[in-house]
């Protein structure tokens, strides 16, 4: 009988497998906005829980917050947030505020979540339309989407750009980045395997015969399972 997959070891949560949570910094989300208040960056942070840098602001009320940093913030810079902000570098206001063209970032997909999308070492979305009763954003994947005129963003570029371009020189980087997150490492591919160890292991057999419910224990996951389709897509025939 051969072990047990990494999905199935996975899901008992043993140390291995856990991340290391103890050691991540905070929680960055929007405050609940009442009014449009300013707020200065206190200091600039490096959480091993993210890829971009977190900045620590001490709003006017008193209230202090974290936030992913925007590229060029300085120790002691006056920001504003509002959903009526003014659309100034660095401000957090909402999208029908932001002109057509203007860099944002750590963008809101529903009014009042905080912020969600284009949030990781720099992230940077543009607003491309404005139609009535909707916003169209340009996310970093090319992906356009249409969001609330009342959600929030942060108009700018997400701090920490370049990161994915500096080269991994050994495995030992790599261990360690992976650990931080919990993340296994290395991956070993199912094919390379014995039979005994996964059920894509051997020389054939690889892959499931039919595809597997979403429902399905961990162990049969391996391969498609809960698709909506498989196999190739076949074009057309030109007539």
């Amino acid at each position: 009988m051969g072990k047990r997959l990494k999905q199935q070891r996975r899901g008992k949560g043993t140390p291995t497998y856990k991340a290391k949570s103890h050691r991540f910094k905070t929680i960055t989300k929007y405050r609940q906005e009442k009014e449009e208040v300013e707020a200065e960056i206190k200091d600039i942070i490096n959480d091993p829980s993210r890829t971009s840098l977190i900045m620590e602001i001490q709003y006017e009320t008193g209230e202090k917050g974290y936030l992913p940093a925007p590229e060029g913030a300085q120790v002691g810079e006056k920001i504003k947030t509002g959903y009526k902000a003014k659309p100034e570098l660095h401000n957090i206001t909402s999208l029908q505020n932001i002109p057509e063209g203007y860099p944002v970032y750590n963008i809101e997909n529903t009014p009042g979540d905080g912020g969600k999308i284009a949030r990781s070492s720099g992230a940077l979305s543009w607003v491309t339309a404005k139609e009535k009763g909707q916003i169209q954003v340009t996310l970093p994947s090319k992906r356009i989407k249409i969001f609330h005129p009342k959600c929030r963003a942060t108009i700018g570029k997400a701090a920490g750009g370049g990161r994915t371009k500096k080269p991994i020189l050994k495995a030992g980087k790599q261990y360690h980045k992976k650990k931080a997150r919990g993340q296994k490492f290395p991956t070993v591919r199912g094919v390379k395997m014995a039979a005994v160890d996964h059920p894509f292991g051997g020389k054939e057999h690889h892959g499931a015969v039919t595809k597997k419910g979403k429902t399905g224990s961990p162990g049969q996951h391996a391969g498609s399972f809960g698709a909506s389709r498989t196999g190739r897509k076949k074009g057309k025939k030109k007539k």
